[in-house]
């Protein structure tokens, strides 16, 4: 297959007849007369052939489903076409449709459009499809394997001039990457509605997302691909170094940096990349197992990675150099985790943190390379017997788990990242369960991120300059820094130690060289603080201390957004962790007070059948509007969780609803009582 160079990416639209071609290219739509056919880029990374499911019916049946995008004049030529990527690819990409400029996130102005919010959606798509940022990006895919933005790509170009095309008095529904079209609605109404892969229960397996993914009629949009709410790897950077430094803080309370720890992990390809630039901030030894060579290239040249090593011999002499002299350093092994965790056991090198990012939501199609196995090997097994291959994969996971076990014996802290690590071991049949049913090692919800920013409202508020400006990111990096010092000042003791954190975060964080796409940023913000940050942006942009819009939204590993019973919600007490009630009411809410957009997915980084995730974004433009939405939408979208936390009994939230219902007008919560175990008891 013919190679293509892929273009430099231009930062602006250098003149006026580029953006020209750009409103004429977008609001074309699906063009009338077919494009060329595009080359297949071998020097991206590709997403893995995915299995060969449909019935001859069912093929039959997705390709129809194909050609309804298209003008029947064009029924020959596509259908022949799409036949050919259904074989190849296992899904209908509709390659042919892809834009020929490079995919960036442009300043929000630049792009044709009648409502400015929806010029905002606009830049975050395109941010999203960067391959600079997205992980399979001529497959639509953002990050994780399989988290998709669109389904193909015509559903992106009758997306974009769905955008561009309306006003504030329209409202657009996509159903899995499918634009629906714009509906009536109001000023006050969001401009966007997304869900994807939201399936009737008892169709939720992942063979069922398999089938009707490739049918063309639902897709896996993880948590903020399918939501237009990612922003390159800087959003897991921040999770991974906040999580890194209270993991370290479970047998040491007291400190401050990773200096001489090592911290041991897999995967270095969408989000899992930022584990390497996570550990250095932290001041720690990273040693991040990845077997695919495109993707441990990328991180080396993206400078997150500083070294990579394929030989172990010379990796374990590397890692005791680094302890040693305490060197902030990433080394990536290129090769089999499985393997890495083997040889330290073995060799008796002592491991102080220890975690997996691969992407065991989708184990058998991609997500966990087994083994034994080389990744070309494994890609062809998973396609062609994926039966043998998921075979495989159980018995890469029992080993996996048994050498974590050794290191563990000898008082290295192992935690689920929530990937679902611990429940696909146990589903493949590793000795990892307790004799109470739950398993030997914590999920980082449970142990760290519940206790320690969950139930105190902590979690990740996220923003993206409209202007595309480095000067105003760096505006709201001040911002936001001189707002933590400020709440500082009267924090309550629990709460001071995440608001240090992140503000040494902020302070760091244009140093660090966090920004991959969009000029975005991230910290961990609780009620008061997303709130009086968020007020202060619209204030700036009013002012004109910023050039553009800012727009907030977040990751849905937070306190609200999601219902997922191995990860954000895996410590909630009351037994309700399998219930699903507070994701849903979190998007309705926020479209009830003011979101520019709501998403609502099936699934997320546990896996399709094993979340639900809600998340919101939302465009402060300077307006009395915008803040009001800032004042009911962001304390809604906190308070839902606490409240529902407190509910379950879980003790900091219910101190932290009590506050947020003095700062709160109007916000009055059901408490619970507590009853007296032994009375219970007695009674049964």
């Amino acid at each position: 297959m013919p190679k293509t160079a892929v273009p430099a990416r231009p930062e602006k639209l250098s003149s006026r007849q580029s953006r020209h071609e750009l409103a004429k290219e977008i609001l074309a739509g699906i063009p009338e007369e077919l494009p060329a056919p595009r080359p297949y880029d071998a020097t991206l990374d590709h997403a893995p052939q995915r299995k060969d499911i449909l019935t001859a019916m069912e093929k039959h049946l997705a390709i129809k489903n194909a050609l309804r995008y298209f003008p029947a004049k064009h029924h020959a030529v596509l259908a022949k076409e799409f036949a050919d990527e259904l074989r190849r690819f296992g899904r209908i990409y509709m390659h042919r449709l892809r834009p020929e400029r490079p995919l960036t996130a442009l300043a929000a102005k630049a792009y044709p459009h009648k409502s400015k919010a929806a010029s905002a959606i606009m830049m975050m798509i395109d941010n999203n499809l960067d391959a600079k940022v997205a992980q399979h990006p001529h497959e639509l895919i953002t990050y994780g394997g399989n988290g998709a933005v669109f389904q193909n790509w015509a559903q992106y170009r009758l997306t974009m001039r769905y955008l561009a095309t309306m006003d504030d008095t329209q409202t657009l529904v996509l159903y899995s990457g499918h634009p629906l079209g714009l509906f009536p609605s109001s000023p006050q109404a969001p401009r966007l509605v997304i869900t994807n892969g939201m399936m009737v229960p008892n169709y939720s397996k992942p063979d069922d997302w398999e089938r009707y993914n490739a049918l063309g009629v639902t897709q896996y949009g993880q948590m903020t691909a399918g939501s237009f709410m990612y922003i390159g790897p800087q959003g897991i950077v921040h999770g991974t170094t906040i999580t890194l430094m209270n993991a370290a803080r479970r047998t040491d309370p007291g400190l401050r940096d990773l200096k001489g720890k090592v911290f041991v992990s897999s995967g270095l390809g969408g989000m899992s990349g930022a584990q390497a630039k996570a550990a250095v901030i932290c001041g720690a030894v990273g040693v991040i197992a990845e077997i695919n060579p495109k993707a441990i290239a990328k991180r080396h040249a993206q400078g997150w990675l500083h070294e990579v090593h394929a030989d172990l011999d010379t990796l374990l002499r590397r890692i005791e150099i680094a302890r040693r002299d305490q060197e902030a350093v990433s080394l990536g092994y290129l090769g089999n985790i499985v393997d890495l965790w083997e040889r330290l056991g073995k060799d008796n090198l002592d491991v102080d943190l220890g975690s997996d990012q691969t992407s065991l939501h989708n184990p058998h199609a991609g997500g966990y390379y087994p083994v034994g196995l080389t990744l070309e090997a494994s890609n062809a097994m998973l396609r062609e017997d994926p039966e043998l291959f998921k075979t495989h994969v159980s018995r890469s996971l029992v080993r996996q788990t048994r050498a974590i076990g050794v290191l563990a014996e000898r008082g290295m802290y192992f935690w689920d990242y929530g990937n679902a690590f611990l429940l696909q071991a146990a589903r493949a049949g590793a000795d990892i369960a307790k004799a109470d049913g739950g398993f030997k090692y914590p999920s980082y919800v449970e142990d760290i991120m519940g206790p320690l920013c969950f139930d105190l409202g902590f979690g990740p508020f996220r923003w993206v300059c409209a202007s595309g400006d480095a000067a105003d990111l760096q505006a709201t990096d001040d911002i936001a820094a001189s707002v933590l010092r400020n709440l500082l000042k009267t924090a309550p003791a629990a709460s001071s130690m995440q608001l240090r954190d992140n503000l040494r975060w902020i302070e760091n964080a244009a140093s660090n060289r966090l920004v991959v796409g969009s000029q975005a940023r991230i910290l961990y913000a609780d009620l008061v603080g997303r709130i009086a940050i968020a007020s202060a942006f619209n204030k700036a942009v009013r002012s004109r201390r910023l050039k553009a819009a800012v727009i907030i939204g977040r990751d849905h590993h937070d306190v609200s957004g999601t219902d997922s019973p191995w990860r954000e919600t895996s410590d909630i007490r009351d037994g309700s962790r399998f219930t699903a009630d507070m994701a849903v009411h979190n998007v309705i809410g926020d479209a009830c007070r003011g979101a520019t957009w709501v998403s609502l997915h099936n699934g997320g980084g546990t896996g399709w059948g094993e979340a639900i995730n809600g998340g919101f974004g939302l465009v402060l433009d300077g307006s009395a509007q915008a803040q009001r939405a800032i004042k009911s939408m962001l304390s809604w979208d906190v308070a839902n969780g606490l409240a529902r936390r407190s509910w379950a009994r879980n003790p900091a939230a219910r101190q932290s609803i009590l506050a947020a219902a003095q700062s709160c007008k109007g916000l009055a919560i059901t408490l619970p009582n507590d009853a007296d175990d032994d009375l219970i008891r007695d009674a049964l």
